[in-house]
């Protein structure tokens, strides 16, 4: 099974990466989880991003707020998926950081969730093994299941107290 790739660019980021990571222990796949600053360790954030392919890596995240370059700066050294998760600063409410994630130029794709979207960042990266390989395939099946079944518990609920 590939792993997936966490890249954030400060242990600030790591109230929102911790969602990613648990989603992906919730579904049991592998990853690992890196700090690299596009601007502060830029040689290591290139090497990383360069023998990630080599390392057993499938898709690659990196969360970064402010100017947010690290999942550019990432995708720029790899040609695997790379997602960027824009993080939530106290600078424009994550908007900066969501443009610079997002604003990226033709030849140099990042796909890009919304703001401290950590989850959608993990299972969009599942969704992307799940292609070659059916065993998360099955597991993205069944979360979205569970994930079914919760909302129609609530509805229950909620047409059992109002529902006359």
């Amino acid at each position: 099974m590939k792993k997936i790739g966490i890249v954030m660019g400060s242990d600030s980021d790591l109230p929102v990466v911790q969602k990613a990571i648990d989603t992906l222990n919730s579904l049991e796949i592998p990853y690992e989880v890196h700090v690299f600053s596009a601007h502060r360790t830029p040689v290591e954030a290139k090497e990383f991003a360069a023998g990630a392919r080599a390392a057993g890596f499938g898709v690659l995240i990196g969360a970064a707020g402010m100017a947010a370059h690290l999942a550019g700066a990432i995708a720029a050294n790899t040609t695997l998926p790379v997602i960027g998760i824009p993080c939530k600063s106290s600078n424009l409410d994550g908007i900066d950081a969501l443009l610079s994630t997002v604003q990226m130029p033709p030849g140099i794709p990042v796909a890009t969730v919304g703001i401290n979207g950590a989850v959608n960042a993990a299972l969009l990266s599942a969704q992307i093994l799940a292609v070659t390989d059916e065993e998360i395939a099955a597991k993205l099946d069944a979360k979205r299941k569970a994930d079914a079944d919760k909302v129609l518990e609530k509805d229950a609920k909620i047409a059992a107290q109002f529902n006359r």
